[in-house]
């Protein structure tokens, strides 16, 4: 159901920027604004902006803007209604549930909150299932077993799915839960060949939840207790419409407070290593469950912390074939340390092996940063196999040109460098060969994709006509950009700017749509007798047209107001002048225009040419050629003119 405007007021009102950001970034205050890097995207410089007074977030690397709520949907990757609802919780505010909405919104959001209700039902099933004989029996002695506390297997809401074909699904359906949810949300199977037929997907198998970063049961991952060699040890829900594997990491929700607390997260493999390190007293640690490293997973730790240091089992072969995440994450901007146990150990038996305090001071005493980690594993056969040793460079080298930051990049070089016993220099020219490449290649790229995108928001228009539509719409941008942040200014004692800018361009047609909207909101706002200031878009609900006004009135640079109060050092602002700035503004767009209409006219009268039309007809397309061109002589001319009012 939909939340009421009401409610979203509310929330609107309460929630504060930089209280809410501040519950996922470390922000740092330069000048009015406060600093963080962006968690959207790789940086090592801060540029991600948070402006407490005009409650608003920009970043000036890649472009994400908003309020607190479109951070919050930005940041945990969840919808409008659930960014409030979540926004309400923390704040208090009491849910008002709005009627006017269609069967469709309502429909959707009752499937996904079904999906939510459900997958919370079966773990309360799985959960109490501890409590009946057969749970209690099996799996709680499982648990007690490898130590698990009561408190831990509550904290996790560890459970046991019954050996029984359709326990859940009869106890699921007595409760009003329907067949074709329980498909949905991947708790139980149809019988191959019968559609009449269902039992549960998990049976006879200690239950391990999965939850999103808000704490709700999105999955299960569950473990077989005898040998039987015919079915895998661990099965794992599918993925769902609310579970999407390469988005998730076990753990996350228990950890992300100690990850952000600590400054580091602890990344293993499986569910019971994560509960170990646990009862060992190591919160910050997440599980890839058993899956290879995803990008996306890699973004998600980077939210909290920007280090993270590897867990290896003490296995060659697989710490070989898992080398790859590291270079994944060292490309997703982390700091990276690794920890290898002892052969034959995991963290989870090693933890339980050696207690809690050798366990801690081993993760202290081991972790090694990832050049030395890389080496290490390959030195002992490549010390007497130049191939080897040439093939060990290489790897190093790629691994260190994944590292997005100049600075920890050339530590690495030297580190290696003497490690490997070779010349700095090589190293860093087979570096800048791996640059070299990547820079051609992501130019390549990015010129294909920007100019078939580009070509098909245009189509039909015309190859020559492009870059003229493209410098209108830079044009009417400016337009915007001075409407929106001076409109309500005055360039002489009765004329404000807005109305002295929206005469002279009334004649206009807008050709960008998203100007067009933000304008046309613009001059309903005055009909209704409201001068507008940028809060006031910054309140409306089209995102795309709340991140463009942020943009328009966001700067990520700022002169410090001591230039002038302290060092007598003046410098000139736009908004000093502000009839100038506007009146050269309105000539520069009118510029644009004419010049868009000169190439259509001389196109006409080349297509009159060809096609041999009457001399008539030729003359007067060329006398509005003429007339366009005197026009555009006339704003050149004007063009730098102090117009005064």
């Amino acid at each position: 159901m939909a939340i009421s405007r009401a409610t979203t007021d509310k929330v609107k009102d309460r929630a504060d920027i930089e209280e809410i950001v501040s519950d996922y970034l470390p922000l740092k205050k330069k000048g009015q604004n406060l600093w963080a890097c962006c968690p959207f995207h790789n940086e090592k410089s801060p540029s991600f902006s948070v402006s407490p007074a005009k409650q608003i977030y920009k970043c000036f690397g890649c472009g994400k803007a908003g309020d607190p709520i479109q951070f919050v949907m930005d940041i945990e990757g969840i919808g409008f209604n659930e960014a409030i609802r979540q926004l309400a919780g923390k704040y208090g505010i009491e849910i008002e549930e709005d009627q006017n909405v269609t069967p469709e919104d309502i429909q959707a959001y009752n499937e996904r909150e079904s999906l939510y209700i459900v997958l919370n039902y079966a773990k309360d099933f799985f959960v109490n299932n501890l409590q009946v004989e057969e749970g209690k029996t099996i799996g709680l002695s499982y648990f007690k077993e490898r130590g698990f506390t009561q408190e831990i297997i509550e904290r996790f809401e560890l459970g046991y799915a019954l050996d029984g074909w359709d326990y859940l699904l009869q106890a699921a359906q007595a409760s009003g839960h329907s067949i074709e949810l329980l498909l949905k949300a991947g708790l139980i199977l149809q019988k191959e060949g019968d559609s009449t037929r269902f039992y549960d997907r998990f049976r006879s198998r200690v239950t391990f939840t999965i939850h999103n970063l808000g704490g709700k049961p999105i999955g299960f991952g569950a473990r077989l207790l005898t040998q039987d060699k015919k079915q895998p040890k661990y099965i794992n829900s599918p993925e769902t419409e609310v579970y999407h594997k390469s988005d998730i990491l076990y753990g996350i929700f228990q950890a992300k407070k100690s990850i952000r607390e600590k400054d580091n997260c602890y990344l293993v493999e499986g569910y019971t290593d994560v509960i170990s390190l646990h009862l060992a007293g190591i919160e910050n640690v997440v599980a890839s469950s058993g899956t290879s490293l995803t990008e996306n997973q890699i973004k998600l730790i980077k939210r909290f912390s920007d280090n993270i240091t590897v867990l290896y089992d003490g296995d060659a072969a697989g710490i070989r074939a898992s080398l790859r995440g590291i270079d994944m994450i060292l490309e997703g901007g982390l700091n990276v340390k690794a920890v290898v146990f002892p052969e034959g150990e995991d963290p989870d038996s090693y933890a339980r092996k050696v207690g809690a305090a050798a366990f801690s001071e081993y993760l202290q005493d081991k972790a090694q940063d990832f050049i030395s980690f890389k080496i290490g594993l390959f030195a002992e056969e490549a010390a007497k196999d130049p191939i080897k040793q040439a093939d060990l460079i290489k790897q190093v080298v790629s691994s260190i040109s994944k590292i997005p930051d100049p600075v920890i990049r050339t530590v690495y070089i030297r580190q290696s460098a003497t490690l490997l016993e070779v010349d700095e220099e090589i190293i860093q020219t087979e570096i800048n060969k791996i640059f070299l490449k990547s820079q051609k290649d992501r130019q390549f790229k990015e010129q294909r994709e920007s100019t078939a995108t580009f070509v098909e928001d245009l189509l039909p228009v015309k190859e020559e006509a492009v870059s003229h539509k493209m410098l209108i719409a830079i044009q009417e941008r400016e337009m915007l950009r001075l409407l929106v942040n001076y409109g309500f200014e005055m360039v002489s004692e009765e004329l404000h700017v807005c109305q002295y800018l929206l005469q002279e361009i009334e004649e206009l047609e807008f050709q960008t749509p998203l100007y067009t909207k933000i304008l046309n909101i613009y001059k309903n706002a005055l009909l209704e007798g409201v001068l507008p200031q940028p809060e006031y878009f910054l309140q409306n609900d089209d995102a795309e047209i709340k991140k463009e006004v942020i943009h328009m009135i966001t700067r990520k640079y700022e002169l410090s107001t001591l230039w002038e109060s302290r060092h007598q050092i003046f410098t000139h602002h736009e908004a000093d002048d502000l009839a100038k700035t506007v009146y050269d503004s309105i000539l520069h767009l009118k510029k644009k225009v004419i010049k868009n209409m000169l190439e259509e006219a001389k196109t006409k009268i080349k297509e009159a040419e060809s096609e041999k039309a009457d001399e008539a007809i030729i003359n007067e397309r060329l006398s509005v050629y003429m007339e366009l061109k005197k026009y555009q002589v006339e704003i050149d001319r004007q063009l730098g003119i102090v117009i005064s009012f």
